[in-house]
């Protein structure tokens, strides 16, 4: 065999040695992949959009950024990115993608234009960071174009079934936490009861984690029969032993007004006077906790690993102290449970 004709054999091998070990490496001969974070913007998610992208760029691939989710999507709003456009973000609040909601996104031609999109983009594959609703737009455009999807759970709620927590939920709880810390300062100097507003539309795991965290003497979830007559009792039995303030903390609830509500009937019909303070949008900003970097750095990871592994619509849940993959299908409902240990907790701590 001549010379030439033993390197072109070794080349050929070359060749196919690497696309053998592509393979299987890379079973969906995936090139490229697009971050995005959907819905209400949650502490952390610009960690998970710099451990994709570097990791992305560590195996390989070819990351992309869509800004203004959906939205951003359907108007073509997708940008390369970098190792050096995610550096110095980590401490961030909100996200450098910004976010949006896009109710367009229900109707079936609209996904069809993004999945259009997405390939005319060179784009082969899909990470959302989001919630409910972000979950179950990616999971249609999967079902019906067979786009490759890894949902990572980002909402302050921490409201996904499926996995026990999401991005951004330690962040807003401590944010509440120290906010209701300042308030009891108020509370016993003047030796009142405050009613404290915090997030939660449906889920009342922040209004639970920082009752129980500050040492309020009630918690009210929107959904449940409040019963005024235990408050009073709790608020005239502190006072009875000398105690000059109680914090009631109440879930928002998906209608507004129910703390204007609580505090109308414990001043009409128990003649408790009380302070409200609606906490509102500053648990969503802020620099995430270690906690959410933490969890949030392996989640990037294991959304752009999974992709590798051939994984085609999947979320990176976190459930028994680890970061698992669990199907989609897992993760499209609200939690319908919440953890009532707490409540009795709560009672046996506040008396």
């Amino acid at each position: 065999m001549t010379q030439k004709k033993k390197d072109a054999s070794a080349k050929k091998e070359t060749v196919q040695s690497q696309v053998k070990k592509d393979v299987v490496l890379n079973p969906n001969n995936i090139k490229s992949v697009a971050i995005m974070c959907s819905g209400g913007d949650a502490p952390g998610m610009n960690v998970v959009i710099r451990s994709a992208v570097r990791t992305a760029l560590g195996m390989g691939l070819k990351p992309y950024g869509i800004n203004r989710g959906w939205s951003g999507l359907l108007e073509g709003d997708v940008v390369p990115l970098d190792a050096s456009s995610v550096g110095n973000i980590m401490q961030k609040g909100g996200t450098i993608l910004q976010t949006s909601r896009c109710p367009e996104f229900h109707e079936p031609e609209i996904r069809k234009e993004a999945a259009n999109i997405l390939r005319r983009k060179g784009i082969d594959a899909l990470i959302v960071c989001g919630g409910n609703g972000s979950f179950n737009g990616a999971w249609k455009l999967h079902s019906e174009h067979d786009i490759p999807i890894i949902g990572i759970p980002g909402t302050i709620d921490n409201d996904i079934s499926g996995t026990d927590y999401s991005i951004g939920f330690d962040t807003a709880v401590q944010t509440a936490v120290e906010a209701v810390d300042k308030i009891r300062d108020t509370a016993h100097s003047h030796a009142r009861t405050f009613i404290v507003e915090v997030m939660g539309r449906k889920s009342p795991a922040i209004a639970l984690h920082v009752g129980v965290s500050c040492g309020a003497e009630n918690i009210v979830f929107p959904n449940d029969h409040i019963d005024f007559e235990a408050i009073h009792a709790d608020i005239a039995r502190g006072m009875d032993r000398g105690k000059q303030s109680s914090i009631i903390i109440v879930a928002e609830g998906e209608t507004p007004g129910l703390c204007y509500d609580i505090k109308r009937k414990l001043a009409d019909d128990y003649d408790i006077s009380s302070h409200l303070c609606i906490l509102g949008h500053i648990q969503r900003g802020g620099k995430p906790t270690a906690l959410d970097r933490f969890r949030a750095c392996r989640m990037g990871y294991r959304a752009i690993k999974a992709l590798m592994d051939g994984e085609r619509a999947s979320v990176t849940a976190y459930l028994e102290g680890d970061v698992k993959l669990v199907p989609f299908s897992n993760c499209l409902e609200n939690k319908k449970e919440y953890e009532k240990p707490f409540l009795e907790l709560v009672k046996l701590l506040a008396i």
